[in-house]
């Protein structure tokens, strides 16, 4: 993954084998990605690079960060349950997200008429930045596949560990658990995780 947000405008991501070629999401929408690096910088944040691709961070937080699909390109904040989406243009960046809190676009020269809006909410999180609010943690209930709640009640070494894990590393089985298409991907998926769970850890912890 590249470390620098110039790599990105340039090369892309780095984080598939199209990186550095003409056939990299980022060339295609290269435009439109400038448009938002502009609005980004002009609206007095810093630019970095965080998980291959640009972050922009105000006062030591992260606010927004620029990205690129094979089919469009976005602009997603950071804590965007503190923004009140008064022209509705955000939606949720996937099914694990709380908050809407992506922009995406599907033409390069859809950025410039939201610019408005787009400086409009960084602005907003950058002045929770310097006030250093936070969104107010919100209890989620956390819905189990089928396969991993009968393995819990058939295994009760099993069941305390995975009682006694985090709320976070209990998720992050969930979300691991959740991707897999069939039933039997999830079961052999859990077997692997088994001891993980016992040693307190987290799906992607090592």
């Amino acid at each position: 993954m590249i470390t620098h947000a110039e790599d990105y405008f340039l090369l892309g991501c780095g984080r598939c084998d199209r990186f550095a070629t003409p056939d990299c999401s980022t060339r295609r929408w290269i435009d439109g990605l400038n448009a938002l690096r502009r609005i980004c910088l002009e609206a007095g944040l810093v630019e970095t690079a965080k998980w291959g691709h640009p972050c922009y961070t105000h006062r030591g937080r992260n606010i927004a960060l620029v990205g690129a699909h094979r089919n469009s390109f976005k602009l997603s904040f950071m804590n965007a349950a503190l923004l009140k989406d008064d022209a509705n243009v955000l939606a949720k960046s996937g099914p694990n997200a709380s908050h809407p809190d992506t922009v995406s676009f599907t033409g390069s020269d859809q950025v410039e008429g939201l610019a408005p809006v787009l400086i409009s909410y960084l602005k907003l999180l950058m002045a929770h930045a310097e006030t250093g609010a936070r969104p107010a943690r919100e209890a989620r209930e956390l819905v189990l596949p089928l396969e991993l709640t009968e393995a819990l009640n058939s295994d009760p070494e099993l069941a305390t560990a995975f009682g006694h894990l985090t709320p976070g590393r209990q998720r992050s089985y969930v979300v691991a658990l959740s991707s897999a298409k069939s039933s039997l991907t999830r079961m052999a998926r859990i077997a692997r995780f088994r001891e993980k769970i016992l040693s307190g850890m987290g799906a992607t912890e090592r």
